[in-house]
C-alpha cells in the first residue's frame, strides 16, 4: 500500500511538473488527436490526464463530456501500464453496464495508450472511441504508440519553453537590476537548455545565441552576431519566418509556428517572444516528428488502398473489368500519370493489354500486345522480376525518353505477375513524384494480388468451359425464372442435351386418398420415340411411387441384367427402355416428384452423371419453392394493391363528392338569394312597367287638348297667361314624352338584369334542358361587372366577346354557369396584378359531328362600345344550324395575364389545391368545374398556360347529352 501511494505521489508530481491542468485547448495536441483518428479510422479521440479522483482533458475530438475517475476508463490504461483495446464493451465485463456504454453516448469500442514520461511514470492517456465494434491493425497500434510518444514531447516542449519563458523573464529582471552574478546564471541556463536559442536587436541582428544554434544551423557564433538575420539567411526573406517575426515585434505578441527550411532540408518548431530589446526566439528541428506523423499517414493511406484493392478484387465481372477497375483505384491512391496491365498469352507468347488509366499523351514503346524481352515491359516478365526507379529520365532502360521529358515523369515501377512460377501478367506504372518504400511494398502485394485474381479468374473460365459449366448455366436458368413451366421445360431439355440421352421427364407424385398418383408434365425425347406426358399406367405406378416417396433412387445399367426387379424390368422391357436413372425430390412444401433419365441401349450411369442429376435437383426443388413463393408473393400482393387501390378510390369519391357538396350548397344559396331577389324586383318592376303605357296615354291626351285650347282660346284669361309663362307650357309639352321614354327604358333595364340573374341561378332547371349558352355567359358578365369597372389609375378589364352561332345545348344550365362564374372569377384575380392593358376573351364556336347539316353565312361584326364597367367588343357570326344537330361546343375563355407554370398546371384541377392567400380561396372551384364539364356533361376542360403568355380555358361539351358514364 506506502508502495503504491508512493508511486502515486511521483505520478501526480510529475504531471503537476508539466504545469497543464486547467490550461486552453492547443491547436499541436489537437492535431494529435485529430491524426489518431484518421489513422484509426474512428471519430473519437482524446488526450486525458489522471488527477486523483477525477481526469482532465487537454484534447477532445469527436466527443467532450467530463466523466468522473469511477466512470472513466482512463484508471484501467495507467493501472495496466501498458495499451487497452476493448473491440466491444459490452461483451467485457468491466465495462457491460458502464454509464457510458449501457447510456448515452453508448460507447462501443475504446483503445488508450498509457502517457509514459522519461521517469516512466503514466500520468495519462491517448485513446480513440468509436459507437461500433471495431479493432485495430498492429499497424494502426503502433501509430497510436508512436503518436502518445508525441504528446509527451510536446509535453517536454512545452515545459521547456514555459522555463525557457521564465529564464527570458528573470534575463529582463537582471538587466534591470544589473546583478552580473544573476546573467551570468541565466547566461549558464540559456546554454544548458537543449532548444536553440537567440535574441535579436530591434534592426534584427543576433545579440545573443546559445551553442545549440551553431549546431542547428551549422553557422560559427562570430558567423552570427551582430549582423542581420535576412543578411545572412537571405533564403528567409519573404518567408513565414520573416513574416512572424515582424508580427510579433509589430503586435507585441508571442509566436508559435512550424515551418519547412529548404536549405537544410529541416522542419523547425519556432517560438519567438517580444521583449524591451527586441526579439527572443527559440527553436528545435521536428523534422524526425514531421517524417513520423507522413509516414504515418502514408501508411494509413496505403492501407486505405490495400483494402480497396482486395475489396475490387473480391468482386465478380470479367477480367478487364476487374483489371480496369484495379488501374483506376491504382491511379486515384498513388496519384499515378499512367497505369497499364498486361496478360500473357502462353500460345502466343505475347503480352496482351488488359487495362488502361491515366491521361496521357500517346507513346509507341507500350504496345498493346508486346512480345518477351522487347520494351522494358517485355523484359520484366522475361526475367520475371520488377524493376524500380526514381529517375526515369536518366535511366537507359525505360526508353521513349522524349515521352518521359515531355510529361515530365519522374518514377517507373514494373512488376511480374506471378503464380506458382508462372506468369500470367505484368503490371506497370509512372508518377510524376517519388515512390516512397513503403509505395513500393504495397505495390509489390498488390501485384500478387493481382496475380493470384488473374489466375483465379483463369480457372473460373476454364472450369465453365468444361461439361460441368452447362449445369451451372441451367442452375443459373431454372432459378432466374420464377414460371414453373418454363423451369420444368428448361430442366428436361438441358439434362437430356446434357447427358445425351434418349429421353429425360419429370413427374409428379401426389397422394389420392392414400393411393399414389404419378403424372408426367414435362419431357423431352427423340422425334422417334411417343410422348409419356400424362398419367402413369397403375402397373408402372406402385414401385416408381415407393422409391419416390422412400426418396430412393432408381439406377438401371441394362434391364436385361436387373433380375431382382422382374416386373419393374419387364415394363421397361415392354416400352423399349434399356437404362434408367430416376433421382426424387422433395421440396420444402413436401410436394414429390422425381426427374427421370431413360435410354433405348444400355448405359452405365457414371458417378459425374449422377452427381450432376442430384445437383440438378436441388436447383429444380428450389426454383418449384421460389415458384411457389413467388405465386403467393404475387396473389398477396395483387390483393393489396388491389385493396390499397379500392381504398384510393373511395377517399377521393368521398373527397370530391364532399367538396362538390359544399359548394353546391353555397351555390344552391346564392342561387335561391339570387332569385329571390329577382323575384321582388320583377314584381314592382313589372307594375311600373305595365302603368307606364297608360300615363304615357294620359300624357298624350292632355297634350293634345292643351293644344286645342291654345288654338281655339288664343286670348286667356291674365292668371292663366301668366301660369303659362312660370311653368313654361312649351318646354313640358316636349320635354314629358322623353321624360317617360326614359323611365320606360330604365325599368327595361332592369328588367333585363332581374332576366339575367334568373338565368344564372337556374334553380327550376334540376335536369338537363336546351339552353342559350351565350345567355349564360352574358348573366354571369353582369353579375361580374363590378369587377370589370375602372377603379383609380387602371382602365378596368377590356371583354371581347367573339360568339359563334351555337344551337341549343342540352346542359344542366346552374352547374354550366357556376364553371364560368369560377373561370371568370380566376381570371380577374390574376389580371388584378398585371399592367395595362387587361382583357379577357370569351369565343364560342360549334363543331358539328356532321360537316354537311351546317351552312355558313357571313354577317358584319356587331361592336359594343362606351360601357363604364370595361370595354366590351361582341364579334357575331350567323349559322343556319338545323335544330336537332349534334357535335361538340367550344368555349375558349382567355386573358392576358401572367400565366402559370408547368407544376401548378398539373394540379390545377386537384381538390383543395389553390395558389391565393389563406382566406382568400378553397380550393375547389376548378376541381368542382372539372366534375361539371367532365363528369356530369361528357365533355372536356382543358388548361393551355405559359408564364408571361396569359392562360385559355377550353370548355368542350356535346350539344346533345351522350352515353359517356
Amino acid at each position: 500500500m506506502a508502495a503504491r501511494l508512493l508511486d502515486e505521489s511521483a505520478r501526480l508530481t510529475a504531471l503537476f511538473r508539466y504545469r497543464i491542468l486547467d490550461t486552453e485547448p492547443e491547436a499541436t495536441f489537437d492535431a494529435i488527436a485529430r491524426l489518431a483518428t484518421q489513422i484509426c479510422q474512428v471519430p473519437i479521440a482524446m488526450v486525458n490526464f489522471l488527477v486523483d479522483n477525477y481526469y482532465w482533458s487537454k484534447s477532445s475530438i469527436g466527443l467532450e463530456l467530463p466523466v468522473s475517475l469511477e466512470q472513466s476508463f482512463c484508471a484501467h490504461v495507467i493501472q495496466q501500464a501498458g495499451m487497452l483495446i476493448v473491440p466491444d464493451m459490452l461483451a467485457d465485463e468491466r465495462f457491460r453496464l458502464h454509464p457510458l456504454v449501457a447510456g448515452h453516448p453508448h460507447i462501443r469500442f475504446y483503445a488508450g495508450v498509457p502517457l509514459i514520461t522519461p521517469e516512466g511514470l503514466p500520468i495519462g492517456t491517448l485513446c480513440v472511441m468509436d459507437w461500433d465494434v471495431r479493432s485495430l491493425s498492429l499497424e494502426q497500434q503502433e501509430s497510436l504508440q508512436t503518436l502518445s510518444q508525441q504528446v509527451v514531447a510536446q509535453l517536454e516542449l512545452r515545459r521547456k519553453s514555459v522555463e525557457l519563458e521564465e529564464a527570458i523573464a528573470n534575463q529582463t529582471q537582471i538587466e534591470k537590476t544589473g546583478e552580473t552574478r544573476s546573467k551570468r546564471k541565466l547566461a549558464r541556463l540559456l546554454t544548458s537548455i537543449t532548444d536553440a536559442f537567440f535574441t535579436l536587436d530591434h534592426n534584427w541582428r543576433f545579440t545573443y545565441l546559445n551553442p545549440q544554434v551553431e549546431k542547428a544551423l551549422f553557422r560559427t557564433r562570430s558567423e552570427l552576431l551582430g549582423r542581420r538575420i535576412w543578411d545572412v539567411f537571405p533564403e528567409t526573406v519573404g518567408s513565414v519566418f520573416e513574416q512572424e517575426y515582424r508580427r510579433s515585434i509589430a503586435q507585441q505578441t508571442p509566436v508559435h509556428f512550424e515551418e519547412f527550411y529548404p536549405p537544410l532540408g529541416s522542419w523547425f518548431e519556432v517560438r519567438a517572444f517580444p521583449y524591451q530589446e527586441g526579439l527572443s526566439v527559440y527553436f528545435r528541428d521536428v523534422t524526425t516528428r514531421k517524417q513520423s506523423e507522413m509516414d504515418l499517414l502514408q501508411r494509413s493511406h496505403l492501407s486505405e488502398f490495400i483494402a480497396a484493392m482486395g475489396v475490387l478484387l473480391a468482386q465478380g465481372g470479367a477480367l478487364s473489368e476487374i483489371l480496369g477497375r484495379c488501374t483506376e483505384t491504382t491511379m486515384q491512391y498513388l496519384d499515378a500519370t499512367f497505369v497499364r496491365i498486361w496478360t500473357y498469352n502462353g500460345e502466343a507468347k505475347l503480352l496482351e493489354l488488359q487495362a488502361i488509366a491515366g491521361q496521357h499523351s500517346h507513346v509507341e514503346d507500350f504496345y498493346s500486345r508486346i512480345p518477351l524481352s522487347i520494351s522494358i515491359i517485355g523484359f520484366i516478365a522475361q526475367l520475371r522480376q520488377p524493376y524500380l526507379t526514381n529517375d526515369v529520365q536518366n535511366d537507359v532502360c525505360i526508353g521513349a525518353r522524349d515521352w518521359v521529358q515531355r510529361e515530365n515523369l519522374v518514377s517507373f515501377a514494373g512488376y511480374p505477375l506471378i503464380v506458382e512460377d508462372r506468369l500470367v501478367g505484368v503490371m506497370a506504372l509512372f508518377c510524376r513524384q517519388p515512390l516512397s518504400e513503403a509505395t513500393l511494398n504495397t505495390l509489390g502485394w498488390i501485384a500478387n494480388s493481382i496475380a493470384v485474381a488473374i489466375d483465379r479468374i483463369w480457372a473460373r473460365e476454364a472450369l465453365m468451359s468444361r461439361r460441368e459449366a452447362l449445369l451451372f448455366r441451367l442452375a443459373s436458368q431454372i432459378r432466374e425464372s420464377l414460371n414453373l413451366d418454363v423451369i420444368l421445360g428448361t430442366t428436361v431439355s438441358e439434362v437430356r442435351s446434357l447427358l445425351q440421352i434418349d429421353r429425360c421427364h419429370f413427374l409428379w407424385c401426389w397422394m389420392n386418398d392414400d393411393r399414389p398418383s404419378l403424372v408426367v408434365t414435362h419431357e423431352s425425347c427423340s422425334s422417334n420415340l411417343p410422348s409419356l406426358l400424362g398419367d402413369c399406367p397403375p402397373e408402372e405406378t406402385v414401385p416408381l411411387a415407393v422409391s419416390i416417396l422412400n426418396l430412393q433412387m432408381i439406377r438401371i445399367d441394362d434391364a436385361t441384367k436387373e433380375l431382382e426387379r422382374d416386373a419393374e424390368v419387364q415394363e421397361l422391357l415392354n416400352r423399349g427402355i434399356m437404362a434408367q436413372l430416376l433421382v426424387p425430390l422433395e421440396t420444402q412444401s413436401n410436394q414429390l416428384g422425381a426427374i427421370v433419365c431413360s435410354h433405348s441401349r444400355a448405359h452405365t450411369w457414371s458417378d459425374s452423371e449422377v452427381e450432376l442429376l442430384h445437383a440438378v435437383v436441388d436447383q429444380v426443388a428450389i426454383a418449384i419453392e421460389q415458384a411457389e413463393l413467388y405465386a403467393k408473393t404475387r396473389a398477396a400482393a395483387f390483393a393489396a394493391e388491389t385493396q390499397a387501390r379500392q381504398l384510393t378510390e373511395a377517399l377521393q369519391n368521398l373527397q370530391q363528392t364532399q367538396s362538390q357538396l359544399i359548394q353546391t350548397e353555397k351555390m344552391s344559396s346564392l342561387g335561391q338569394m339570387v332569385a329571390g331577389i329577382a323575384h321582388e324586383i320583377n314584381n314592382p318592376v313589372n307594375f311600373i312597367t305595365g302603368n307606364l303605357v297608360h300615363a304615357n296615354n294620359y300624357t298624350k291626351d292632355l297634350l293634345q287638348l292643351i293644344q286645342l285650347y291654345q288654338q281655339y282660346y288664343p286670348d286667356p284669361a291674365p292668371e292663366v297667361q301668366a301660369l303659362i309663362h312660370t311653368i313654361d307650357i312649351e318646354f313640358v309639352a316636349d320635354d314629358l314624352p322623353k321624360l317617360l321614354a326614359s323611365m320606360r327604358i330604365g325599368a327595361d333595364r332592369i328588367r333585363q338584369i332581374v332576366l339575367s340573374l334568373r338565368n344564372f341561378s337556374r334553380l327550376d332547371e334540376a335536369a338537363m334542358k336546351p339552353v342559350n349558352i351565350h345567355e349564360g355567359i352574358d348573366s354571369t358578365l353582369l353579375i361580374l361587372h363590378n369587377r370589370f369597372k375602372a377603379c383609380g389609375n387602371s382602365t378596368g378589364i377590356r371583354v371581347i366577346k367573339k360568339y359563334g352561332a351555337l344551337p341549343p345545348v342540352e346542359c344542366y344550365a346552374g352547374q354550366l354557369n357556376q364553371v364560368f362564374m369560377n373561370i371568370l372569377s380566376n381570371a380577374i384575380d390574376a389580371l388584378e396584378s398585371q399592367p395595362e392593358p387587361k382583357t379577357i376573351t370569351i369565343q364560342t364556336e360549334f363543331t358539328p359531328d356532321s360537316p354537311t347539316v351546317t351552312r355558313l353565312s357571313e354577317s358584319g361584326a356587331e361592336i359594343m362600345l362606351g360601357q363604364p364597367i370595361a370595354t366590351q367588343t361582341t364579334l357575331t357570326s350567323s349559322l343556319d344550324i338545323e335544330q336537332n344537330v349534334r357535335g361538340m361546343v367550344t368555349i375558349r375563355i382567355q386573358d392576358n395575364g401572367a400565366g402559370m407554370t408547368p407544376n401548378i398546371q398539373e394540379r390545377l384541377f386537384d381538390p383543395f389545391f389553390t395558389t391565393k392567400p389563406v382566406g382568400q380561396g378553397t380550393g375547389l372551384g376548378m376541381s368542382i368545374s372539372y366534375q361539371i364539364v367532365v363528369q356530369k356533361h361528357g365533355g372536356n376542360l382543358e388548361c393551355r398556360s405559359a408564364p408571361g403568355q396569359g392562360t385559355e380555358f377550353i370548355i368542350q361539351i356535346p350539344s346533345s347529352p351522350r352515353n359517356f358514364l
